[in-house]
């Protein structure tokens, strides 16, 4: 089955979706009449592929943003289990669009950070259960200890960005600012 978008200028890029019964369907790269192209999306065997190399990136740290503000929002308002709640699921929706389910998975699962997650995803279970003061303590827990080794890179970064002594890596300007 061949679909065609009704294309009103003959110069503008057309789309056609060729359905195979037997295989995936394909939206191919199409040439027209004046030479343009059209970028692909192609379904292979149930999983959409987009053509630009980031595809839901734009997406996943907007909820990774939002989750950040909700929670950070929960805190604020005294620990409100709902915005906690909700925090810690965009969160985590927003990383697995990321980063992949799979390698979601395979970072939460390592058996040297069994641990951390155990804690982390308690934590978020403790608050859906609307106990926010225990489960954020458990939560904080589970989450220094899984992002341990990612603390230094953020803390060079700071440092480097906005010239923060303490957190710099060269320590010979922290002596000298701190004597002068």
């Amino acid at each position: 089955m061949w679909l065609r978008s009704p294309s009103t200028v003959p110069e503008k890029p057309h789309w056609t979706l060729f359905l195979n019964v037997h295989g995936p369907a394909t939206i191919k790269k199409q040439k027209d009449q004046a030479g343009w192209h059209c970028s692909a999306l192609r379904v292979i065997k149930g999983r959409w592929k987009l053509s630009s190399s980031q595809g839901g990136t734009e997406i996943g740290v907007g909820l990774v943003g939002f989750g950040l503000f909700f929670i950070f929002f929960g805190v604020l308002l005294y620990f409100d289990s709902v915005l906690l709640a909700f925090g810690n699921l965009l969160f985590l929706s927003g990383l697995a669009i990321i980063i992949g389910l799979r390698r979601t998975f395979n970072f939460f699962f390592q058996k040297e950070k069994l641990k951390g997650t155990s804690f982390f995803l308690g934590g978020i279970l403790i608050v859906l259960l609307r106990w926010p003061l225990l489960g954020m303590l458990l939560e904080t827990y589970g989450f220094i200890t899984l992002f341990r080794d990612f603390f230094p890179v953020v803390f060079g970064f700071l440092g480097a960005l906005g010239n923060i002594p303490l957190l710099s890596k060269d320590k010979s300007t922290c002596i000298t600012r701190a004597v002068w």
